[in-house]
This record gives structure tokens, C-alpha cells and sequence, in this order.
């Protein structure tokens, strides 16, 4: 249905200042550099679903992960999602072949010399800081973000 929300999830996998981002080969977001993650299977929950994509896109195999905060994302177009954002801590591991992009780490300090949604360096900066987070973000027709709130403090980030 036109314009319904897609569930998803977003899993950082994180070595201290340090992101696991998934160059991406397809839309959407094709060249971006991302958390792994992906849509939520029918029948399953989004813890569920943060575990078994870091298996399959990250091949780490995780007893737990850290549930950090949401993000909703609203356009005219057929850009409309509900993620559920989850962290993980993990040792430095040599990032395995993905056939869903190339993953690489890379350094926060280092965020804007590399392509990322714009969203994005607002989850990492919350992640880093343990702090949680409901953010609302509004896309015009070309999927250009206009505006982002942080809901559980009410505060305008974009």
C-alpha cells in the first residue's frame, strides 16, 4: 500500500569510536555508507531480526545487542520506514564478503569525508553517548531530509 511504513532494523556493530558501515550495491540509499540491517521478516520481532542480519550481512553471530532508539522516516514518495536502532560492542574482525555492499570500518571523527544519510551521524552520536532516542525525520518528493526531531526531548536536530 502506497505511502504504508516499512519496518526495518539499523544494528551498530561498534569497536569503540570505531562503525562496521555497509557500502551500499543497491536502493535504497545505493552508495551510502550504512549500518548493517534490513526489513523485519514476517513472524518475527526486530531483536530477532537486528541478530539474524548481523549473521548474514556481518557473519558474527551475537547473544544479545543493545536496543538504542527509533527512527521514522516520512516522505510523499516510497520512502517510509520504521526502523528499530540496536548496538552491539565488538572486538576489531576483518570485515567478510556481503552481497549487500562492501563493509569497512570507520572512524566517527572521520563521518563527513565519506557518503552516509544525513540521519545518521545524529544515531551514532546518541549511540556513543548511551543516550536514547525517538527521532522523526520528514523527507520532501526527492527523499531530501527537511526536518528531524528528537521526540523524547522535543528538540529540532535538523
Amino acid at each position: 500500500m502506497e505511502g504504508l511504513k516499512r519496518v526495518a532494523v539499523i544494528c551498530i556493530l561498534r569497536n569503540q569510536t570505531n562503525f562496521l558501515l555497509l557500502k551500499r550495491f543497491n536502493e535504497p540509499l545505493k552508495g551510502l555508507y550504512v549500518p548493517v540491517g534490513g526489513k523485519v521478516d514476517p513472524y518475527e520481532n526486530p531483536y530477532e531480526t537486528a541478530l539474524r542480519e548481523v549473521k548474514e550481512e556481518a557473519g558474527l553471530e551475537l547473544e544479545k545487542m543493545r536496543f538504542c532508539g527509533t527512527l521514522v522516516e516520512t516522505s510523499p514518495s516510497n520512502y517510509n520506514w520504521m526502523s528499530f536502532i540496536y548496538e552491539a560492542e565488538v572486538d576489531y574482525f576483518e570485515p567478510p564478503i556481503c552481497n549487500e555492499g562492501i563493509l569497512e570500518w570507520h572512524d566517527f571523527n572521520n563521518i563527513d569525508t565519506f557518503p552516509t544519510p544525513k540521519t545518521d551521524f545524529f544515531i551514532y552520536r546518541y549511540v556513543l553517548n548511551k543516550q536514547p532516542f525517538a527521532l522523526n525525520a520528514v523527507y520532501n518528493e526527492k527523499v531530501e531530509l527537511l526536518s528531524m526531531i528528537e521526540e523524547t526531548e522535543n528538540v529540532k536536530v535538523v
